[in-house]
């Protein structure tokens, strides 16, 4: 589990093919690893990462074919900038929201606009996806947590201020750049109990009508 707020960039050295599948060395001169031990997760980019190979100044890990459909891991190259992110410990502080680390799909960049100091991106999702982002909600963009100013059919704004810039690769962004996305837990886990089995009226006051009256559904 995981907070969206990145901890450090770092940059992908090797991208091996194994077996069918992936073997990506991270390499990083920010990111502390003397807590990292073999077997921890670390987000990179946003997806969720099972470091096998421990270095002073990074990680190597397994990408599946699974992640590979699902993810931009596919089409990176060595060179790629990451963002980067440790496991959640329950002792720190959730300064973004709750990010498994699980990408749900592909988002695109489809505009960006500068407002005062900070830069306005507006992204093109999935329409699948698009019902599980709501105004003020949070979203996970690269593993970057960040809340959503505006919904436009099929696309989202999201304004980024000078120092989530600068500590994350969002200043590479533009138009047409492919990224990450995972949206909200909560929204999904709510779609599958309304969809679910009925609530129990005797043990749950949970009801459809009472989600569409604090605005979960429509």
């Amino acid at each position: 589990m995981f907070t969206g707020i990145i901890e450090a960039t770092g940059t992908l050295t090797e991208l091996t093919l194994k077996q069918g599948d992936l073997s990506v060395r991270v390499t990083s001169t920010t990111l502390n690893m003397d807590d990292v031990q073999l077997g921890d997760s670390i987000a990179t980019n946003g997806v969720c990462l099972t470091v096998v190979e421990k270095f002073a100044d990074g990680f190597r890990a397994d990408v599946s074919n699974e992640t590979l459909k699902l993810t931009r891991f596919g089409e990176y190259r060595v060179g790629q900038l990451v963002n980067l992110e440790k496991a959640l410990q329950p002792i720190s502080r959730l300064g973004g929201h709750l990010v498994s680390g699980h990408v749900d799909g592909i988002a695109e960049v489809v505009a960006v606009k500068p407002n005062a100091r900070a830069t306005e991106y507006w992204l093109k999702a999935p329409a699948q996806l698009m019902k599980y982002i709501p105004y003020k909600g949070s979203v996970a963009i690269d593993g970057i947590s960040l809340t959503v100013n505006e919904l436009d059919e099929d696309k989202f704004k999201l304004t980024i201020v000078p120092h989530t810039a600068q500590e994350t690769t969002i200043a590479d962004f533009k138009v047409g750049t492919l990224l990450n996305l995972e949206v909200d837990q909560i929204a999904r886990y709510l779609e599958r109990l309304v969809q679910g089995v009925p609530a129990d009226t005797e043990q749950s006051t949970l009801t459809t009508s009472l989600l569409a009256k604090a605005g979960f559904i429509k």
